[in-house]
């Protein structure tokens, strides 16, 4: 069994990994539905919460199904960071999650994010007070360091148990990779066989098969993987993993009738929650993988991407439905 806190996890658990207009709820409850095992929501800016900015206040919704769930925050400036954990304890999440690795330009460029790597004393100091500003489990989602030459996370990761951090995931990159490249999840293994760690440590990046999370499990001995873009427009992933673990068997693939109904579903969840235009438009992201490896889908996907109007993207869904009928991705293809 895993622990963040008090909060129990099976062993080996899957998490949804907090990603910008990815994490939402619609799309945290389908992964709920499908084996994830904890999810977060995506980040959350911490001077837009002070600011009362209204797309990161609709960031913190948050519902019973997900838990245990998750809040991502984000930010670099100690008063801004402690008033937003007592706005995040409101929403009653399980975790506060901070990022100190997103590599985005717009985030560094503040200090935040991964840019917080270039001043680690900040990083732990942030860690410190904000684990004393609350009763919730603080957990860190961070990568391997600036860049190549700057790679400190064994040293890092234990300052920040040291001061009340709960659970840490780590990308195996470094903010200089971004996201290219390989993941290496060897300095991750050293963080978890550093003898001196007691909490949980996930891994990050590149977890894309059943056989790679195994592989961090098994070969890496790390405590849980954190999965990202593989699951975008495929929320049967997590299950998928564990039957491997359980099986050593693939799961059988979701049909394109399947594939459809989660598609469909995932879009009406959308637009009861964020409205038919924000609904329509931020679900877009996701159809290529839902559909990913059906032939000649081109003209389907199109209609998919470009249709402003629910309706039409709804009966692009029927008529994929119609066309490819039970068929499963690997006999069409």
């Amino acid at each position: 069994m895993v622990k963040i806190g008090n909060i129990e996890l099976p062993d080996f658990p899957l998490l949804l990994a907090p990603m910008e207009d990815v994490s939402d709820p619609p799309f945290r409850a389908l992964c709920k539905e499908n084996g994830a095992d904890v999810v977060y929501t995506e980040f959350i800016s911490s001077e837009g919460l002070i600011r009362d900015a209204a797309k990161s206040v609709m960031k913190l919704d948050i519902y019973e199904k997900e838990r245990p769930v998750g809040i991502q925050i984000f930010g670099a400036n100690l008063d801004s960071m402690l008033k937003t954990v007592e706005i995040v304890e409101k929403s009653n999440p399980d975790i506060i999650d901070i990022n100190f690795g997103c590599p985005v330009k717009k985030v560094v460029s503040k200090g935040a994010g991964a840019g917080i790597l270039k001043d680690i004393d900040l990083m732990v100091k942030l860690t410190k007070e904000m684990v004393k500003h609350t009763n919730l489990p603080i957990t860190v989602k961070t990568r391997l360091g600036w860049d190549h030459d700057s790679i400190r996370i064994v040293e890092v990761a234990e300052r920040l148990q040291d001061v009340g951090c709960k659970a840490i995931s780590i990308h195996g990159r470094t903010r200089a990779q971004m996201y290219k490249g390989e993941a290496d999840w060897k300095p991750i293994a050293e963080v978890k066989n550093n003898p001196r760690m007691h909490i949980p440590v996930f891994g990050n990046g590149d977890v894309t098969s059943p056989e790679k999370a195994m592989e961090m499990r098994d070969v890496y001995g790390l405590d849980g993987c954190m999965i990202g873009r593989a699951s975008i427009g495929y929320p049967w992933f997590f299950n998928e993993i564990k039957h491997y673990f359980k099986t050593g068997e693939y799961l059988a693939k979701p049909t394109i009738a399947e594939r459809v109904e989660m598609a469909r579903r995932h879009l009406q969840m959308s637009i009861d929650w964020k409205g038919p235009i924000l609904g329509v438009y931020e679900t877009r992201r996701h159809y290529t993988n839902y559909f990913k490896g059906i032939p000649h889908f081109k003209e389907h996907r199109m209609k998919m991407v470009t249709s402003d109007d629910a309706k039409d993207v709804f009966a692009a869904f029927d008529e994929v439905e119609r066309k490819f009928g039970n068929a499963t991705i690997p006999e069409i293809g």
